[in-house]
């Protein structure tokens, strides 16, 4: 042994104490983890896992609390040179370095963390030299079962596990799993092929290299290849070189950030924005480009937006000009579109449905010089803003409005997905028609469900006022075949449109963001986004009954929410102390003591709602 593998130790050593040095300024160990001694206390079971190949950065324990003072945590030598341990570590450099480590060492798993029994200098030689992983004999321990979110997300992971036999990527949160196994297109549980295991083995040290190349926080690795592959797609990364995943990560700091910081939305309930001291004139037209997932000529939402980019273009005084993309059904016509819109000089882009929501984000990150917005609802991508009208407040207006006509109590009321915001939706109308008719019951059925025929149901039990699709109408009759409209909720897009590309052109646009979380207009009637429009042939009092309801709405002196709220149970689902927040609202997963009917479950939608339900459905809640 000569003096080149005492100053690879005196390099290691150098690494071992700014190891301990960022330790301590995190607040954490400078030593190892040690595994307790009363393994048997720890888990319910051992299971032997033969050799099996540990992930570098899973080693971080020892067995032995006598070798815990002799590493730092990430498991570089921090005992001083000269000593009998910097000798025997010497000597184990040299033998790699002639000739390999390839004995495997014998550890414990627990938890995702690797106890060392024997090999720890192996360990420590390995991990200066780079290596990737380490060959162990393994002996797992599996914790008792409780409803600690690592302890739930573990057991995900022994099913993921039985799969793959993959101990990475370690994700400690509940469902990321599953996430992960979506993105990747596995719905069964059946084992990887060897082929399988080794293509995702590839792109997963592929990308590790690139995240730490970057200097990337070892606990945040995998949570980073979670939305790496969410933005950018598993099949469409699995040929990328190390560099070219680095570039997009570079990239995409901030929708980890999000992810990692658990940041979360924030709502935008107003449209006030500050405006900056100065305003410098801009140059040119702004040009703003709309992508919609259908064709005006036949669908109502496309052409409600269409209706609103020629409103806002023509209230714009020459200051905007605008381009339009209909039919875009595909991620692939949807990269098209936008691709071709940037080219385009579009400064602005607004995609129109939340099905064209993740091109849009993986479009974000690649053209940061564009402002892309999707319409949707309780997303968590910061790179893209989102926004959806305040639809519940028109519900409640147009279920007072049924609890007037109704002649025996019942209303119908027919939902498309359960997504966020449409569960705010039919209790608002419950709470509406309750304002008025203390024996009113809202009915209510789904128009998503595979069996079809809600509006149907409700006919055939006799329901004459229905609420569905937006509109009110009353089911008149065989004598008069059809319904007959009373009342519309309509979303004035154009007022949306004026006032964020105004938000653009005055400078004001940055001053809606908060820090890394995403940002989702949530605007309503006072915001002059969401109105109720009803028809002559109702009532002069059942109209005065709307005007003064939208002036208290807008006004902010009627609260749809108020008061005590039972869900079907009984149970108090809100009391009357403070009002609902907006998030409680948008994320109502249970339904009033005045609705008859159910959330449904996910197997029981089209394919359609399935994909919307998907990106953007609630949780139910457990009876």
């Amino acid at each position: 042994m000569n003096s080149i593998e005492f100053e690879e130790y005196h390099k290691a050593l150098k690494q071992g104490q700014k190891d301990v040095k960022a330790a301590l300024s995190r607040g954490e160990s400078q030593w190892l983890r040690v595994l307790p001694e009363d393994q048997d206390a720890l888990a319910v079971r051992r299971e032997s896992l033969g050799i099996v190949e540990i992930p570098i950065e899973l080693l971080d324990g020892t067995c032995n609390q006598l070798r815990r003072d002799a590493f730092s945590p990430g498991f570089y030598p921090i005992l001083q040179e000269g000593s009998e341990f910097s000798q025997k570590w010497a000597a184990l450099c040299a033998s790699h370095l002639e000739e390999g480590i390839r004995d495997p060492i014998k550890a414990v798993e627990y938890l995702h963390h690797f106890y060392v029994v024997e090999g720890h200098k192996r360990v420590s030689v390995l991990k200066y030299f780079g290596a990737i992983t380490v060959p162990g004999v393994v002996t797992r321990l599996i914790p008792k079962y409780s409803d600690d979110p690592e302890v739930v997300a573990y057991y995900e992971f022994l099913d993921y596990y039985h799969m793959t036999g993959l101990h990475f990527p370690v994700f400690r949160k509940p469902g990321e799993y599953a996430e992960l196994l979506e993105i990747i297109g596995r719905t069964s549980r059946e084992a990887w092929s060897a082929e399988e295991i080794y293509n995702f083995r590839s792109l997963y040290f592929m990308f590790r290299n690139a995240y730490f190349r970057q200097s990337g926080q070892r606990e945040d690795l995998s949570e980073s290849f979670l939305v790496y592959l969410k933005i950018f797609g598993y099949r469409d990364s699995m040929s990328k070189m190390s560099t070219q995943i680095a570039q997009e990560l570079g990239k995409i700091h901030q929708e980890i950030r999000n992810r990692t910081d658990n940041a979360g939305t924030a709502l935008v309930l107003d449209d006030s924005g500050k405006k900056p001291l100065i305003t410098l004139p801009t140059s040119g037209k702004l040009c703003a480009a709309f992508i919609h997932g259908g064709l005006a000529r036949s669908s109502s939402w496309v052409y409600s937006h269409e209706y609103g980019r020629f409103t806002m273009e023509n209230n714009m005084n020459g200051q905007v000009q605008t381009m339009s993309y209909e039919n875009v059904l595909t991620d692939e016509e949807a990269e098209k579109a936008i691709e071709d819109a940037v080219a385009k000089g579009a400064d602005v882009i607004f995609t129109t449905t939340p099905k064209l929501l993740l091109v849009s984000v993986k479009e974000a990150v690649l053209h940061p010089e564009v402002k892309i917005l999707n319409c949707s609802l309780n997303t968590t991508y910061p790179s893209v803003r989102t926004y959806y009208p305040r639809l519940y407040e028109a519900k409640f207006i147009k279920g007072a409005i049924a609890g007037t006509l109704t002649p025996d109590g019942r209303i119908g009321y027919v939902a498309d997905y359960p997504t966020y915001g449409n569960i705010a939706g039919i209790n608002a109308f419950a709470q509406g028609a309750k304002m008025v008719n203390a024996n009113a019951k809202i009915f209510l059925e789904w128009s998503q469900l595979e069996k079809g025929g809600g509006e149907d149901r409700l006919r055939e039990q006799g329901i004459i006022y229905i609420d569905a699709l937006d509109r009110l109408s009353a089911n008149i009759g065989a004598q008069l075949p059809g319904s007959h409209s009373l009342a519309l909720a309509m979303c004035r897009w154009g007022n949306f449109y004026q006032s964020i590309v105004q938000r653009i052109i005055e400078g004001t646009w940055k001053n809606d963001m908060r820090g890394s979380s995403a940002i989702n207009y949530w605007w309503g009637m006072n915001q002059g986004v969401v109105d109720v429009l009803c028809s002559r042939s109702l009532s002069t009092g059942a109209r005065r009954l709307v005007s003064v309801l939208k002036d208290a709405i807008r006004a902010g002196r009627l609260d749809p929410f108020y008061g005590v709220l039972l869900d079907q149970q009984g149970h108090v689902a809100h009391g009357d102390d403070a009002p609902l927040s907006a998030d409680q609202i948008l994320t109502m997963n249970w339904l009033s003591d005045r609705v008859v009917g159910r959330i449904p479950d996910y197997e029981e939608l089209t394919e359609r709602g399935k994909i919307l339900t998907k990106l953007q459905g609630v949780e139910k809640k457990e009876a």
